[in-house]
């Protein structure tokens, strides 16, 4: 076993958990930035010191913060994410309302982040996140407002919610939208193709469209990159490539449960494996845990079937859920596994989901929660 940091962004500031070696007791750091909006806190795993945060506040606008030093003290980026201004008369215009989800990119490119906004745009840093550009590939994209239009999105916007990066090629990459669903690009961002054959979107007037599904979560295998898994709006699905149909592994989950969720996560190793935590998405989408009794679902063997994890959590009267960017798995022997909720709750399994426990309790509503290693 290894010892494990937790970084957690919550909707009033962020915190660091550290566990021993057992992963049995955790100290605590924080808040950080407390009043900030923190949408992703996530560590580079490239040289394993550098945090950016994704963050805004209500008077100050959205930005980015870099620590290099486990968050003890962070920089500003001089140059946030940002769309150009638009001349009058040259199309609606757009401002980034908040980051939302932060990539280091490909191993070989050290000091190369990429980031994924509200409303959708994708960017790119090129010097550790101190300055970031718009990828003219998406953000001008000639479809890019049918892909985006003005009155999409969720609750909290429409959202570029992730970006993928193929280990083996940093020119491949996937990225997911709740407004268009998956695009695929083999030249780093300047060309995109909807990658949605076969996933619905029971919303739309046509329910199989080219692009328009709402991907709340995307994930490749880690020891298998062709292999894609994705927490839709509308089911849980699978995409081996080079196949460009997927396939809809969430109708194995029980009927009374069903297959919606925020989320994803797959075995750092074992590429049949993966979690889901699903969350009601009846009538009018309560968003809480089906029947206010949480649980996990694991399949071990690529969605054909799946089993219901739930020992440890509460029995009845839980009525959480886990946002997109707030379950995620450590790459220890046994797996650890760690999930925020929207009521401040912080689990974690160390026995990849068999039994769970608490870690701390009563912070803000947790947006993200990321696992790295204690250097």
């Amino acid at each position: 076993m290894a010892a494990t940091q937790l970084l957690v962004g919550t909707r009033k500031g962020a915190w660091i958990y550290r566990s021993d070696d057992a992963r049995r007791t955790w100290s605590v750091q924080g808040p950080i930035f407390l009043g900030h909006i923190v949408n992703h806190l996530v560590l580079d795993p490239r040289d394993g010191k550098t945090l950016l945060m994704a963050a805004s506040t209500g008077h100050l606008g959205p930005t980015i913060f870099r620590s290099i030093d486990g968050g003890a003290t962070w920089t500003e980026a001089e140059r946030p994410p940002a769309f150009p201004k638009v001349e009058e008369g040259q199309g609606p215009a757009r401002s980034v309302n908040h980051s939302f989800w932060l990539e280091p990119g490909h191993a070989s490119e050290p000091g190369v982040w990429w980031a994924g906004t509200s409303p959708p745009g994708l960017f790119r840093s090129a010097d550790g996140g101190a300055t970031w550009d718009g990828v003219a590939g998406f953000n001008n994209h000639p479809m890019y407002w049918k892909w985006c239009p003005e009155d999409g999105g969720t609750p909290d916007g429409a959202l570029l919610n992730q970006i993928q990066i193929d280990p083996r090629d940093p020119r491949h990459m996937y990225i997911a939208t709740s407004t268009a669903g998956v695009f695929e690009s083999h030249d780093q961002g300047a060309g995109w193709a909807p990658l949605n054959q076969g996933v619905e979107a029971s919303f739309m007037p046509d329910p199989y469209p080219e692009y328009g599904q709402d991907a709340h979560y995307i994930a490749l295998a880690p020891t298998m990159p062709d292999r894609l898994w994705q927490q839709n709006h509308c089911g849980v699905y699978r995409l081996d490539r080079p196949a460009e149909r997927w396939d809809r592994i969430g109708e194995a989950m029980p009927k009374e449960i069903g297959d919606i969720g925020f989320t994803i996560v797959p075995h750092p190793r074992a590429a049949d494996t993966a979690w889901v935590f699903p969350m009601d998405g009846t009538e009018v989408w309560p968003r809480t845990s089906p029947g206010g009794k949480p649980a996990v679902y694991r399949t071990r063997d690529a969605g054909a079937s799946w089993e219901r994890q739930d020992r440890g959590f509460p029995v009845e009267q839980a009525w959480f859920t886990v946002k997109r960017q707030a379950f995620c798995a450590d790459r220890d022997t046994s797996v650890g596994l760690y999930l925020g909720t929207t009521g401040g709750e912080l689990w974690m399994s160390d026995d990849e989901g068999e039994a769970w426990r608490p870690i701390a309790a009563h912070l803000p509503e947790i947006y993200s929660v990321s696992a790295a290693p204690l250097p």
